[in-house]
């Protein structure tokens, strides 16, 4: 009978290790998936802001930057278009975001919904977007982005 016990609290333990382990992870999970939503949201807000120092903060130097016309840029065309170009955004939602991350790499797909202008003319896009992060020394970093048309 004694065994018995030993053995039945040896497999109640094993039971809660395995299950606090499982509740860690998903928890690291889950916290990782905040941090790479939040870096988006700061990328989207500082477009909006036109905040040079926080684009260039949140962008890698090797930045490929795809647009929906298939036009590509690198970092210092994407931040110089987001101050200067003819487009100016006023609001951009990102819509059914997804995050998946492996290691230290997240891929980020939504509908990226944004208004403002184009050359003083009123516009909306809506296009599909899917981005890639790279973590940094613990920060979440766009490495390249490829919108396409809906």
């Amino acid at each position: 009978m004694r065994k018995i016990l030993i053995c039945m609290s040896l497999y109640l333990l094993l039971v809660s290790v395995a299950c606090s382990s499982t509740n860690l992870m998903a928890q690291n999970s889950n916290n990782k998936i905040a941090k790479v939503e939040s870096t988006v949201t700061k990328i989207y807000t500082a477009m909006v802001a036109k905040n040079k120092d926080v684009l260039e903060d949140l962008t890698f130097e090797k930045l490929s930057y795809g647009h929906s016309s298939g036009k590509i840029e690198n970092k210092s065309e994407y931040v110089d278009g987001v101050l200067n170009g003819a487009f100016q955004f006023s609001s951009i939602i990102p819509v059914d975001q997804t995050i998946t991350i492996a290691e230290d790499v997240a891929i980020v797909r939504h509908i990226f919904k944004g208004e403002g202008t184009n050359n003083g003319t009123p516009a909306k896009v809506n296009i599909g977007c899917l981005l890639i992060f790279q973590k940094d020394n613990g920060d979440w970093k766009l490495l390249a982005r490829q919108a396409f048309k809906l």
